[in-house]
């Protein structure tokens, strides 16, 4: 019953979600309001969509809460999503809208469809899917057992990746990377694999220092954000902008910030002041005690997600929470590391806080599916604890 649900359910899941995605309207009109006015003549374009969007995600929150877990378990169900999702990409690479030297976009009358967003939790559901059915055959014979999903996932990621968004794509293969791993790898053989993949970030760094845009994968736009990672300052006028930007928004923010309202940097210094560096101005205008408690509310909620897949009964519900609690920790780190200069800026957004139809849908379904698991894991531990409801 509903009751139950809202009884049971994890409060520290939903409450973070509830504040980040109302503080989210805040932010993002204060971050747009001067781009707004520049490019629509009204400061308060972007309020109305946002809190729509909020809305709308509120609404899939909930159905995502109500939703019958084990119909996800279905094989025809999972396939209807994977071949949805499969098609969405390629419609994307022939009809979708470039902005900014890249095709993300899907056009419609009301707002613009990100079908990578919908792509990574597809990705997560597959996986939960066919590894939960699969754990004794990896631990008999793991190259076996992933050869299949690992080709749909790779043909997943280098849709995405062409489009080009190397950020979602990134965050798809940690995804899998995770979830395979805790679906009953051997400690041995996770170590071996965790070590020779940052053996080969480090060598493809190396790489594309040397080498730079005469690598086949690296064209002239992802190139220009690692030169602006590595020397920022130098090229302030052109690759490093962003980065320059935000380290004055941060600088200036200091410990208390500026005030609600009143950055500069959101003024035509920093591009995408509402969606990639909103993080920036939050810092500007809230200082570091605002970042320390954005992020301490976002830290709160994925511990209980990760807290949620352990103590979850079934192997699907474990790995579906752990993968959507990879998604939010490994996009926002990629956020923070790109606003901050300790990795390359991917275009990625801040989950729940930055600007974004698509992205506040998919998160909002995935925060109310562990919701769903975690009502249901308090509740049988309730009946065991005291034979009936507290």
């Amino acid at each position: 019953m509903l009751r139950d649900r809202i009884k049971y359910v994890d409060k520290l899941i939903v409450v973070p979600y509830f504040v980040l995605t109302l503080f989210s309207i805040m932010m993002v009109y204060s971050a747009s309001s001067y781009s707004a006015l520049s490019d629509y003549g009204n400061p308060h374009h972007y309020l109305p969509r946002q809190a729509t969007y909020v809305i709308i995600g509120y609404v899939i929150f909930f159905i995502a809460f109500i939703f019958p877990i084990k119909a996800m378990k279905h094989k025809r169900f999972v396939q209807v999503g994977t071949v949805v999702t499969a098609l969405s990409l390629l419609v994307l690479l022939i009809f979708g809208r470039e902005i900014y030297g890249a095709r993300r976009w899907i056009e419609t009358p009301f707002f613009n469809i990100q079908p990578a967003e919908f792509a990574k939790f597809m990705v997560i559901w597959y996986l939960a899917y066919i590894l939960s059915i699969k754990q004794k055959k990896i631990a008999e014979d793991f190259f076996k057992a992933i050869g299949a999903p690992m080709i749909l996932v790779s043909a997943i990621v280098l849709f995405i990746y062409i489009q080009p968004d190397t950020g979602s794509s990134f965050i798809i293969v940690l995804i899998g990377a995770i979830m395979i791993f805790a679906s009953g790898v051997s400690p041995k053989l996770g170590f071996g694999f965790g070590a020779a993949g940052v053996s080969l970030l480090l060598g493809l760094s190396h790489l594309i220092r040397q080498y730079g845009t005469r690598l086949f994968f690296l064209n002239e736009y992802r190139y220009n954000r690692f030169l602006g990672f590595w020397d920022p300052f130098t090229l302030a006028e052109g690759a490093g902008m962003q980065l320059v930007h935000s380290y004055y928004a941060l600088s200036r923010g200091g410990i208390l910030g500026v005030g609600f309202g009143n950055s500069v940097q959101k003024t035509g210094f920093l591009p995408f002041p509402y969606t990639d560096f909103i993080v920036s101005i939050i810092g500007e205008e809230f200082g570091l005690v605002g970042i320390f408690i954005l992020l301490l509310t976002f830290t709160i909620m994925v511990s209980r997600l990760f807290l949620t897949a352990v103590r979850a009964q079934h192997s699907f519900d474990s790995l579906l929470c752990i993968g959507i609690a990879t998604m939010f920790m490994v996009q926002a780190f990629i956020n923070l590391g790109g606003v901050i200069g300790i990795m390359p800026i991917t275009g990625l957004t801040f989950p729940f806080v930055s600007y974004g139809g698509s992205s506040m849908i998919v998160l909002s379904a995935s925060v109310g599916l562990v919701a769903n698991i975690s009502a249901r894991v308090n509740y049988n531990k309730a009946i065991k604890l005291y034979g009936k409801e507290e």
